[in-house]
């Protein structure tokens, strides 16, 4: 019986043994779980105030970029400027080129109606100093093609002439004759050799 009761304590005794070793380690388990799950507390900085030094370089950087932006607008000005420039040169030596002057039949002086466009031309070359000029005489398909080429020269020399007259440069004018090869209305009336009886004017140089 004595006997027995021992052998009962020993076993409590050794099953609450391991139960509590068995508590011990599960809470020593879940301690290091929450250990290493817990977030590392991050130690708060300071912001430090920016130095003297380090204001001056951002305000000259600023300057720096607030000129680069000017520069460039600047630049992108005077590209518009230069193509709309260049658009209305372009548009005046259309118009210059399609202005002729005529002539009456057999003739080469230049008619008073005709006067004025030469003197618009002249304009336009002092205006434009770099540009040459080619003359063209033109003739209707009357007479051979011998008198007609020595008609056209004597026509386009007569513009040539008032131009010059007009303070414009020899060396700026060529003249070529075409006779009747040439001719801008096709038919054989009067109104077909009136627009073929001219002088056009191109512009050899810009």
């Amino acid at each position: 019986m004595k006997r027995n009761l021992i052998i009962s304590v020993l076993a409590v005794f050794a099953f609450s043994s391991i139960f509590f070793l068995s508590s011990c380690a599960k809470k020593k388990l879940i301690t290091e779980e929450k250990q290493i799950k817990a977030p590392a507390k991050v130690a708060k900085v300071e912001k430090e105030e920016p130095t003297a030094k380090e204001i001056k370089e951002t305000e000259e950087a600023k300057r720096a970029e607030k000129a680069k932006l000017e520069k460039l607008k600047e630049l992108e000005m005077i590209k518009k400027r230069e193509a709309e420039a260049k658009f209305s040169h372009e548009r005046r030596v259309a118009k210059f080129e399609a202005e002729s002057i005529y002539f009456d039949f057999d003739k080469s002086f230049i008619r008073l109606e005709d006067r004025n466009v030469l003197k618009k031309k002249a304009e336009f070359m002092k205006d434009n100093t770099n540009i040459r000029i080619m003359i063209e005489g033109n003739c209707d398909e009357r007479g051979t093609n011998e008198y007609n080429l020595a008609l056209g020269e004597r026509r386009a020399n007569s513009a040539a002439k008032f131009l010059i007259s007009l303070g414009i440069s020899p060396d700026r004018i060529e003249t070529i004759s075409y006779g009747e090869e040439r001719p801008l209305a096709l038919g054989h009336g009067e109104a077909a050799w009136a627009q073929n009886r001219s002088d056009d004017f191109v512009v050899i140089s810009k």
